[in-house]
């Protein structure tokens, strides 16, 4: 088990973003700092998130927007990890896209053949947190996952998406509508699957033992730091509370009341 005294030696910081950083437009306190902290001593920082609504430029905008110095290194997404899955698994197969705008750009991007219209040759369904939603696109994945032999894939498996009042259903609960009314569930490609933190650690350069995965919710962010052999920390900052522990047969390494609290303890350590 991994001290408090010894995450002064992490340098790969893989961080979730809502409820973690900010919620909605609000930056959490010392968000900043902690970050500065994180370059101060040669370290990085990657935001590893399973919102598939939005493209990695949209992060970017997002981020700087809110001061925050990033790049396309600095991000790891459920949408990019879902079309490096889908090219590996599905090449050259059209995909129908139960998705936004941006999910679709990002897997055009990639050279994936996607659409948004049932059409009879569709050999894949690929479900996102879906921000665009309307009822069609429900009726058209129920056509599909009940009349064709096609393999259904989600994004992510959050259930509900932090706001500042409160929660809005995300693609898991998408998923379990479309579970509900199919009996179809769906294969998830982002957390708390550990392929996006295997990828990070692979295209950063540092070792399992030198990061750290930070977020807000155990069966996620915390989930796939222990199924890839990683460092959690829990904040508090969002979804999860300490009374939810107790529900969860997975623990974190670390919990904190929020980013300003671990970095007050990394900073104690130094």
């Amino acid at each position: 088990m991994t001290t408090q005294a010894e995450l002064k030696h992490k340098k790969l910081f893989l961080l979730d973003m809502d409820g973690t950083i900010y919620i909605d437009n609000t930056l959490f306190d010392k968000t900043l700092d902690f970050l500065d902290y994180i370059k101060s001593v040669g370290g990085k920082y990657i935001f590893i998130t399973n919102n598939s609504s939005k493209s990695v430029n949209d992060y970017i905008d997002k981020l700087q927007r809110m001061s925050i110095d990033v790049d396309l290194t600095n991000f790891l997404t459920s949408s990019q990890a879902t079309a490096v899955f889908l090219q590996e698994k599905y090449p050259n197969k059209k995909i129908y896209v139960l998705g936004t705008e941006s999910l679709k750009t990002e897997f055009k991007n990639a050279n994936i053949k996607v659409t948004d219209k049932y059409e009879e040759d569709i050999d894949l369904l690929v479900a996102g947190f879906d921000t665009e939603l309307v009822y069609q696109k429900l009726h058209d994945a129920c056509v599909l996952l009940l009349t064709k032999d096609v393999d259904f894939i989600a994004t992510n498996p959050d259930l509900v998406c932090p706001t500042s009042f409160g929660s809005i259903p995300d693609c898991g609960s998408i998923c379990r509508m479309l579970e509900t009314a199919t009996g179809r569930a769906p294969f998830y490609v982002g957390k708390p699957n550990p392929m996006m933190i295997d990828m990070a650690i692979k295209k950063s350069g540092f070792t399992k033992d030198e990061t750290l995965v930070i977020g807000d919710r155990i069966y996620t962010d915390i989930a796939s730091g222990l199924n890839a052999g990683v460092d959690a920390a829990l904040v508090l900052s969002g979804e999860t509370k300490l009374e939810d522990l107790k529900n969860f047969s997975q623990k974190p390494d670390f919990i904190f009341k929020d980013i300003g609290e671990l970095l007050s303890v990394l900073l104690s350590s130094n």
